[in-house]
């Protein structure tokens, strides 16, 4: 049995649980960050936005592939251990679990401190606009984003990790990051980020459900199950709302609502009927849901790597590496 292909997953995943997000390193999603940015200021202006949008996407997306793949085949060329390194390392960068926790902790912390600093502090994780919202919407607002977080930032991650390799990895990390820049349905972006956010629905669609139902499952209420599959759907997005709908469904709690993004109000549906106060039991409910569900999608990866029969996958991997 071939374990090597196991080690860079378990490295990077331990690496995110130990440090999260590296402040003080340079991140691809940071750089991902200011490469949209720069072609959204040149493109998205005049006449066929829809198109250039679609184009800006497509090339970036790509570009991280074929970039990725490329630093994998010279690494490996040099050394075997290298390539694992920097396996691990890419790994470690497109895992985004940990930092995510600590901040939505931190969103319930400041809401103990006075509502401005909650505000304040969920500001960082949501693209919402926070200044009016009350004590219990700040909470909503947190851990909303710590579910869809665990698809987007995890589950999706490892998922594309697995069908295509390390170099899949980081061009879905370049899709989530289009999304979450310009993939809005505001006036700026409703039509250049179009491509970006159906690009992103199709990334996510697996992913989001298999999020849902390992939530559900390590929460030991399979029975939910139902209550996803019918409150999943009522999300403006067509992937979110599982998520969502899981941890609602466990927390026995109300998300959703509309709210303003760069000044203009989205409309958003209710998942859930329960309208209630939420307090810092719920999000010590939803971390361990979370840690629960990551840990059995690493296990899950590490176990179908191991697989004799992925070997003929691995192989046409090493073509990209």
């Amino acid at each position: 049995m071939n374990i090597i292909p196991v080690i860079p997953v378990l490295a990077g995943w331990i690496a995110d649980k130990v440090f999260g997000d590296p402040e003080r390193l340079p991140h691809p999603v940071v750089l991902f960050g200011k490469l949209i940015s720069i072609g959204e200021r040149r493109l998205n202006k005049g006449s066929w936005r829809r198109l250039k949008g679609a184009l800006l996407a497509l090339v970036l997306v790509v570009a991280a592939f074929a970039v990725t793949a490329g630093l994998l085949s010279l690494a490996g060329r040099l050394s075997a251990i290298l390539a694992v390194v920097v396996e691990a390392m890419l790994i470690f960068y497109c895992l985004a679990g940990t930092t995510l926790i600590r901040e939505v902790r931190g969103v319930f912390a400041a809401l103990d401190v006075s509502l401005e600093q909650g505000r304040r502090q969920v500001s960082r994780i949501v693209g919402r606009d926070t200044s009016g919202l009350t004590d219990n919407e700040v909470r909503k607002a947190a851990l909303e984003t710590l579910a869809e977080n665990l698809s987007d930032g995890v589950v999706a991650p490892l998922f594309w990790l697995l069908l295509l390799g390390v170099p899949g990895m980081v061009a879905y990390k370049m899709i989530n990051t289009l999304d979450s820049m310009i993939g809005y349905h505001t006036e700026r972006y409703r039509r250049f980020g179009t491509f970006a956010a159906r690009l992103d629905d199709v990334a996510n669609y697996i992913p989001a459900r298999l999020t849902a139902l390992l939530m559900t499952l390590v929460a030991g209420r399979p029975e939910l199950v139902k209550f996803v599959a019918l409150n999943g759907r009522r999300h403006a997005s067509p992937n979110s709302g599982y998520p969502e709908a899981a941890l609602a469904g466990v927390l026995d709690c109300r998300f959703g609502g509309g709210h303003y993004y760069f000044n203009e109000y989205v409309e958003k549906p209710f998942i859930g009927d329960n309208d209630r106060q939420l307090t810092a039991a719920d999000v010590d409910t939803a971390v361990r849901i979370n840690r629960r569900a990551e840990l059995v999608m690493v296990v899950l990866v590490a176990v179908v790597w191991l697989l004799p029969a992925y070997g003929w996958l691995l192989s046409w991997l090493s073509v990209c590496r």
